[in-house]
């Protein structure tokens, strides 16, 4: 006797469609494509990467307070005032043909041992201002500028006896 054989399915008939699937034949659904990384967005987190490395060794190396370790050196305090000094006003050439009449005083300090030979402020001073034009040395700005580059040098040239420059004489012609 022939034995009958049953398949038992969730309904399905031999050769029907699969259960939540397309019919037999059908084309396959194509699957859905993965969402490409955008190359902008990896240029972008490279970007901001860099920028926030960036930000944090500036922070790092120039703002960030120091620590407890080295203390910064005291700033040298400011010498005692001693005698002033005035020099003779000297006639400098300016350009085109113009002149400065120049005549200033040395503030010493207290630790200056004699009166310095004002010989040496002379020619640092002829130095400075020949050859200037007479918008140049006419600004008050740049006179300003100008006495304090003289003050510089002239603590230089006297050993840090000369603290000071007082423009005494002033005239242009």
């Amino acid at each position: 006797m022939p034995v009958e054989q049953r398949v038992i399915g969730g309904g399905a008939k031999i050769g029907g469609p699969k259960i939540g699937g397309a019919k037999i034949g059908a084309p396959a659904p194509e699957p859905e494509p993965e969402p490409k990384k955008s190359k902008k967005k990896l240029v972008l987190i490279a970007v901001v990467l860099v920028v926030l490395i960036a930000g944090a060794a500036a922070w790092w190396f120039l703002l960030r307070p120091s620590g407890g370790g080295a203390a910064e050196p005291a700033a040298e305090p400011e010498p005692e005032k001693g005698e002033v000094l005035a020099v003779e006003p000297v006639s400098l050439n300016l350009a085109d043909g113009h002149y400065l009449r120049l005549g200033f005083s040395l503030q010493l300090t207290a630790d200056a041992h004699e009166a310095p030979d004002p010989a040496v402020a002379v020619d640092h001073a002829i130095e400075l201002f020949s050859g200037r034009t007479v918008e140049e040395i006419s600004d008050p700005k740049k006179r300003a500028a100008l006495r304090d580059e003289l003050a510089a040098e002239l603590s230089e040239a006297y050993e840090g006896e000369v603290m000071a420059v007082y423009l005494t004489n002033y005239v242009t012609q």
